[in-house]
């Protein structure tokens, strides 16, 4: 599936303040900065959990209907589906067609009791679901061992500016970071 996301989320898992607590900093100066690093620090939670952290809308698109559809980001919320039928016109699928599982580890759709999937014209990007992934609107939301994740990141490249230190042990993520982000991956993808 190709993703987009359509509406970014207006919040961050962790507030400038709550990251200046954690690094027990209390000048002004490196508000952008820690704001920058913020928003990396979840990116990079995301991209190694494969979760969206505070609720975004994001589209995704495939060719045609699979038998079950495995959604890239987790926690899914709901989603919608659209699909170009066979005479070329952009069709919404009745919520009745399909189930949203939004029960598991990822978020599933697929084919509702007795339904099947309709045909499609049968060209690329056919199906476009438009779906809503994340803990919710709230950074405080988000669960507490990510969270804590992102401050602890935040920390480690706010005290190592520079990819390369002289005279220490080399480490790209701390160790923390990985055990605490671990049990939330989404595996598959």
């Amino acid at each position: 599936m190709n993703t987009a996301l359509s509406v970014a989320p207006t919040v961050e898992p962790i507030s400038t303040d709550e990251a200046k607590a954690h690094l027990r900093v209390d000048i002004g100066e490196d508000d952008t900065y820690i704001g920058a690093l913020i928003t990396a620090a979840r990116q990079h939670a995301e991209n190694v959990t494969r979760r969206q952290l505070v609720t975004a809308t994001w589209l995704g698109y495939l060719d045609g209907f699979p038998a079950t559809i495995m959604m890239p980001y987790a926690p899914l919320q709901s989603a919608t589906i659209n699909y170009v039928n066979t005479g070329g016109t952009d069709t919404l699928l009745a919520a009745a067609e399909y189930t949203v599982d939004t029960t598991g580890r990822i978020g599933l759709i697929y084919e509702a009791y007795g339904k099947t999937w309709p045909a499609t014209r049968g060209f690329t990007n056919d199906v476009t679901i438009t779906f809503l992934a994340g803990y919710g609107a709230a950074g405080s939301d988000v669960p507490e061992p990510l969270r804590h994740a992102i401050k602890m990141l935040v920390s480690h490249w706010y005290e190592q500016r520079e990819p390369i230190v002289v005279g220490g042990a080399v480490s790209d993520v701390p160790i923390a970071v990985d055990a605490l982000l671990f049990p939330y991956r989404v595996w598959g993808f």
